[in-house]
């Protein structure tokens, strides 16, 4: 007979998970801010403080256009749990910005596909996490569709210093990869959340079309939101750049940035430094660019975690398993 863990030592190490995840988040982005290596926590204020451009007004823009990111986030997440099980709007909320919370001090991301699963009894968890795994991939898509075009762009109008033996590496790498998940999806040695390889495809093909283009014009939607405020950030600090133009660089920033391997508190340091190389290109100096990453890292990123902690410390299993 399996041991069952008394409801008291449950709920204890309840806790005690929720306590970790608010405390590291929070030191993480306390660390960031006051221990950023490539950007001084005074240097940044002081320029900050010196942007006459950054008024009430156009404060008060920067968080709308993040409010509208998270928005359509949380918009996109209630549409895709839909064919699991339909949730409000004010739930789906809770469960983006919790899962934002546990993603923050974890590779990847992954920790918001444990944050979200375990909102949901333990029969729908799996399929919750298939479900998230192709809002993260839609999520991905528009990045790459987005990005190619920049990147082709960008290459043919800059003469970029390409390591062709690195470039090769990582050609190499990709091929490898793309090879094991091939022979993982024959011999069904792969699996995630207990779903073999051919499993998921089995069950993304049972979406409906629509279903997956609805999912990726949301995606596209915050996409396009947070994008334009990167730009809008360059005309605040005083970068006159055309949108297309800007649009180039942008995008092409975002897809080597999310091809990188990390945990969510280093976001910034890599979009940081993929930024500072791409915009040498056009001119605009090394304390403009760490300043509008961390700025963009604060807004759509930290302060999200933060609101997502009161959601995180405040959960409750499903009344089915408590």
């Amino acid at each position: 007979m399996p041991y069952e863990v008394p409801y008291k030592t449950k709920q204890f190490f309840i806790v005690l998970i929720k306590l970790s995840i608010v405390a590291g988040a929070l030191y993480f982005i306390y660390s960031k801010i006051s221990d950023n290596e490539g950007l001084d926590l005074r240097e940044f204020i002081d320029f900050v403080k010196a942007q006459k451009s950054l008024t009430l007004k156009t404060v008060g823009i920067l968080i709308f256009l993040s409010a509208v990111n998270w928005i359509l986030e949380t918009l996109k997440w209630q549409y895709i749990v839909k064919p699991i099980q339909s949730i409000r709007f004010t739930n789906a909320l809770e469960q983006s910005l919790g899962g934002q919370t546990a993603a923050l001090i974890t590779p990847n991301r992954i920790g918001d596909y444990g944050a979200k699963a375990v909102y949901y009894p333990k029969a729908l968890r799996k399929k919750i996490v298939l479900l998230n795994l192709l809002g993260n991939i839609s999520q991905m898509s528009a990045t790459i569709l987005f990005g190619a075009v920049g990147l082709i762009i960008f290459i043919s109008r800059y003469t970029v210093d390409i390591d062709y033996y690195k470039l090769g590496r990582v050609v190499l790498i990709l091929v490898m990869i793309g090879a094991f998940f091939l022979i993982g999806r024959k011999t069904k040695a792969i699996q995630i959340r207990g779903f073999g390889l051919k499993q998921i495809t089995a069950f993304f093909k049972d979406l409906s079309f629509s279903y997956h283009l609805k999912t990726l014009a949301f995606s596209i939607g915050r996409y396009l939101v947070f994008s334009f405020q990167f730009y809008y950030l360059l005309l605040l600090f005083g970068v006159e750049v055309a949108y297309l133009n800007a649009m180039v660089v942008i995008s092409t920033m975002y897809l080597l940035a999310s091809i990188v391997p990390t945990i969510s508190l280093f976001d910034v340091v890599i979009k940081g430094s993929i930024a500072l190389f791409l915009f040498s290109y056009v001119g605009v100096n090394e304390l403009t660019i760490l300043s509008i990453t961390t700025i963009m890292w604060l807004l759509n990123f930290a302060i999200p975690s933060i609101f997502g902690s009161y959601y995180v410390l405040n959960f409750k299993l499903p009344e089915a398993h408590q």
